[in-house]
């Protein structure tokens, strides 16, 4: 069946799942009525909150989450659900130096992720608050928010200068990781819309550093066709930091990439996207048992290389043990990069990797009990699921409610557009 005769079909099977399967599992236990912001400490099942602390990283993500619902679904709920996580935020996250804590506590005090941590461990806590505030800001129109965004975001470039954290992916000294540019390239996209959707000019100086942290991943991470996920100038380039590719984030990337050709007009910059998807996908999906893995060497395969100094350093031991895990994050962000690289293309076979990677994420992933629902998130190679910890020890529905909104509104664009041909 041709992909345009599909939509109606695609639209009704999505909208199912974000409707029926995905939001009904947060609604119902993630809200914080008492103390404001979210819970998402539950176990990989999805059967058991295991605390009720807070990640700032996550709360920012479930502000975006409702923000962006009440503006698609037009339901006034979604902004009282986002609001939680707001409020929360406004009055807990920052620390003394303008900075964002990493955790908080259900009530809402920081606190170390473990003793001698530290407070303010990871930048990605920061843009994550900016990327939420943000999104708020634009649905409400919200100005003082915006504001308080956009310092934040000042507060980050600022840091940037000088020594940051990336926990719980810290960087090799002397490196550079693929993650910093790409996280700040879609937190820069959601304060310009914001910026923009408010009246403030502002908009044309961040969209100028959209454009600037798309030329920064091209010019640093872009090697042989591929993204890489670290490089370390001046070296040979052969050490098993600097040839592993992480195929989640390269096909995340790419569609923050599309969309700044799609603000730019900027077609060969679609083009050039669409080719790393392909080639991202001819070394990451596992022709054994389907699905993306986690980690690959850039030559396919399990990741390799020299380790030297860095053996023991948790990047190193992250990459070699986890690699062939199948997670539900790469593959939600892998369905949205190549239907709307189809879209701007039309190449078939980009719709052939849209189709089998829907197969195995929806073979694999959501949660067999529809009492439950959400997804079983963490997988073994095999497709058994796994209780084990990725990045926090959370469930986070960012991933999966983002990109089947995305999804949504894309193949809604996509069924105006056959309309409108056919008339």
């Amino acid at each position: 069946m041709a992909p345009e005769l599909k939509i109606k079909e695609e639209l009704a099977f999505y909208r199912r799942e974000l409707c029926d399967n995905i939001l009904p599992f947060w609604i119902q236990r993630a809200l914080d009525r008492d103390y404001g912001g979210y819970f998402t400490c539950f176990n990989n099942a999805g059967t058991e909150l295991v605390s009720t602390d807070k990640y700032v990283w996550s709360q920012g993500r479930l502000v975006w989450v409702f923000a962006e619902l009440a503006a698609m679904l037009g339901e006034e709920r979604f902004l009282d659900y986002a609001k939680l996580g707001v409020d929360f935020l406004l009055q807990h996250a920052l620390l003394p130096d303008g900075s964002a804590a990493f955790l908080l506590s259900r009530t809402g005090e920081p606190k170390e992720p473990a003793p001698g941590s530290g407070l303010a461990t990871s930048i990605y806590a920061d843009c994550f608050v900016v990327l939420g505030l943000s999104c708020y800001a634009r649905v409400t129109g919200n100005r003082e928010i915006l504001q308080f965004a956009g310092e934040l975001y000042q507060s980050i470039e600022r840091r940037l200068q000088g020594e940051f954290r990336t926990d719980p992916y810290p960087i090799p000294q002397g490196m550079y990781a693929h993650g910093v540019a790409m996280i700040l390239l879609t937190t820069s996209q959601e304060l310009r819309d914001a910026q923009r959707a408010l009246g403030d000019l502002d908009h044309l100086q961040t969209n100028e550093k959209c454009r600037g942290y798309v030329q920064l991943i091209f010019d640093l991470f872009y090697k042989g066709g591929l993204l890489q996920e670290m490089v370390q100038p001046g070296q040979p380039g052969e050490s098993l930091l600097e040839r592993y590719i992480n195929p989640g984030h390269s096909l995340e990337c790419l569609w923050f990439m599309l969309h700044q050709a799609l603000e730019d007009g900027d077609q060969a910059l679609v083009e050039a996207c669409a080719d790393l998807a392909e080639a991202t996908y001819k070394v990451g999906w596992d022709e054994q048992y389907g699905g993306l893995l986690l980690f690959v060497d850039r030559d396919g395969g399990a990741p390799r290389g020299e380790v030297g100094a860095l053996a023991g350093h948790p990047m190193v031991r992250k990459v070699q043990q986890d690699w062939s895990h199948k997670l539900w994050w790469p593959h939600s962000e892998a369905l949205y990069t190549t239907l709307l690289a189809y879209a701007l293309t039309k190449r078939p076979t980009l719709w052939e990797l849209y189709a089998k990677t829907k197969e195995y994420t929806f073979r694999t992933f959501p949660h067999p009990d529809p009492a439950v629902g959400e997804w079983i998130q963490i997988r073994d190679r095999q497709g058994a699921p796994m209780e084990a910890v990725v990045a926090l020890p959370v469930k986070d529905p960012f991933h999966i409610a983002r990109c089947l909104m995305l999804i949504i509104q894309l193949l809604e664009r996509m069924e105006r557009q056959v309309e409108g041909e056919a008339q």
